[in-house]
């Protein structure tokens, strides 16, 4: 393949990476900014019967409340996801693979945006989560987005679908 036709295939790959993620991103924060303004804290408001609830919650720590005490770590941790998904974004030579790591980083970059910029602190902010499921975590659309790509690189990695093409075809 000539080089050019492979470098606009890799460019078009990283290129949707990052609008899947800024698009999970923008949806994150926007649904957020409703939450804050619409949702209760103490009465959740029945969607489905109690089945879907909104109620809103501010959470210092990660998924189940893990680590509520460490919160600055996560900060670190997301923050350090985000440049591993960005070193590896132009090596993207899958399109699921692409959508995978783009769901990742509009989840990580939308929980991130709170740590860093919400109550108490700078880099140490508590995470808006706004849905909730019967005998479930009350949880945002960041958390959706992380939840789907694990689920989705579960499913490639079973099919034995690499996100790299084979290091003799990178050559070419």
């Amino acid at each position: 393949m000539p080089f050019n036709l492979r470098l606009t295939r890799f460019a078009f790959h990283w290129q949707r990476l990052y609008l899947v993620g800024a698009l999970i991103w923008a949806i994150d924060f926007t649904t957020k900014v409703w939450a804050l303004e619409s949702v209760s804290p103490v009465k959740p408001t029945p969607i489905i019967g109690s089945f879907l609830q909104l109620r809103l919650v501010f959470n210092p720590g990660a998924a189940f409340s893990v680590g509520t005490n460490v919160t600055f770590i996560f900060t670190i941790l997301s923050g350090a996801a985000v440049a591993g998904i960005a070193y590896y974004a132009i090596k993207i030579d899958n399109r699921w693979w692409s959508i995978v790591l783009g769901l990742a980083l509009g989840g990580i970059l939308g929980n991130l945006t709170d740590r860093i910029f919400r109550q108490p602190s700078p880099f140490n902010g508590h995470v808006i989560d706004w849905i909730e499921l019967p005998r479930w975590p009350v949880f945002n659309i960041a958390d959706m987005a992380i939840v789907c790509a694990a689920v989705l690189s579960v499913v490639l990695i079973t099919k034995e679908i690499p996100p790299f093409a084979p290091v003799g075809d990178q050559k070419k």
